[in-house]
C-alpha cells in the first residue's frame, strides 16, 4: 500500500510522522520503504543519523531519481511518501499513485484553509482516477483541556467533503523533537511514555491488522 503524508503548508510534522510510523510497521514485522521528497530532506537526514549511531532496524529511505509512479509501485509491502508543495511535480505524481492519503493538519483555521485547497489539488492529480481514502488528522494539537483550538480544528476538518477525520491526534510533545534529533522513534526512546502510548493508539487506528512485536531499541 502506497501511504502519501502530504500537506501544503510547511512546519505540519510529515517527516515526524512517516519516520515513527515506519519505524512502527518494522515493529510489526512489516516490510515498509520511504521516500522523503521534501527539498529540505529532513526524512532522508534523521534516517542517516539511525544508521549512522547503527539503531536497528535501519529506516529504508529513498529520493526520486526514476519516474515516481513506477519506482512507487516497484516496492512490496508498505511505502510511505513525504512530500509537500516545496516539491509540486513530486508530490502530484505521488498523489497520483496513492493508495491513501494521511493529512496532518495543526491546530489553526489557516491549516483548515490550506486542506481544502488541497483537496482541489488531490482531483487534480488523480485526473479522473476515484480518490483514494483521504484521511486528515489534527497534529501537534494542544496538551491542555482549556485550549479549545484543536477541537474547533477536528471540528471545521469534519465539515470538509470528502475526506475523514481521525479521531486520534497527536499532541505537541517535546519527545517528537528529540524522535528525530537522535534517530529512534518515540516509542524506542520512551516506550511508556505518553508520546508512545499516543502514537501505538494511532498507528493501530491506520493499520489496524498488524500489532507490533517488539518495543525495544537496539544498537549494532
Amino acid at each position: 500500500m502506497i501511504t502519501v503524508v502530504a500537506n501544503l503548508k510547511g512546519g505540519s510534522g510529515k517527516s515526524t510522522v512517516v519516520f515513527n510510523l515506519a519505524l512502527w510497521l518494522q515493529s510489526c514485522a512489516q516490510p515498509v520503504v520511504t521516500y522523503d521528497l521534501d527539498p529540505q530532506c529532513t526524512l532522508a537526514d534523521v534516517g542517516a543519523v539511525r544508521q549512522e549511531e547503527g539503531y536497528t532496524p535501519p529506516l529504508q529511505v529513498y529520493q526520486q531519481d526514476t519516474a515516481l509512479p513506477e519506482q512507487l509501485a516497484y516496492h512490496p509491502g508498505e511505502v510511505l511518501v513525504d512530500v509537500g508543495a516545496a516539491n509540486m511535480p513530486g508530490m502530484r505524481d505521488a498523489l497520483s499513485v496513492a493508495d491513501r492519503i494521511l493529512i496532518p493538519v495543526p491546530p489553526s483555521q489557516p491549516d483548515v484553509w490550506a486542506t481544502q485547497r488541497f483537496l482541489s489539488i488531490i482531483d487534480e492529480a488523480l485526473a479522473g482516477r476515484d480518490r483514494p481514502p483521504v484521511e486528515a488528522f489534527v497534529n501537534r494539537a494542544d496538551t491542555h483541556r482549556a485550549v479549545r483550538e484543536s477541537d474547533e480544528t477536528a471540528q471545521a476538518l469534519g465539515l470538509l467533503e470528502g475526506i475523514t477525520v481521525l479521531d486520534k491526534r497527536l499532541c505537541q510533545r517535546t519527545l517528537y523533537r528529540r524522535s528525530l534529533s537522535e534517530g529512534l522513534a518515540v516509542f524506542e526512546l520512551a516506550p511508556r511514555s505518553k508520546a508512545a502510548a499516543e502514537f501505538h493508539a494511532f498507528a493501530s487506528t491506520l493499520y489496524p491488522q498488524h500489532r507490533p512485536r517488539r518495543r525495544r531499541r537496539s544498537a549494532a
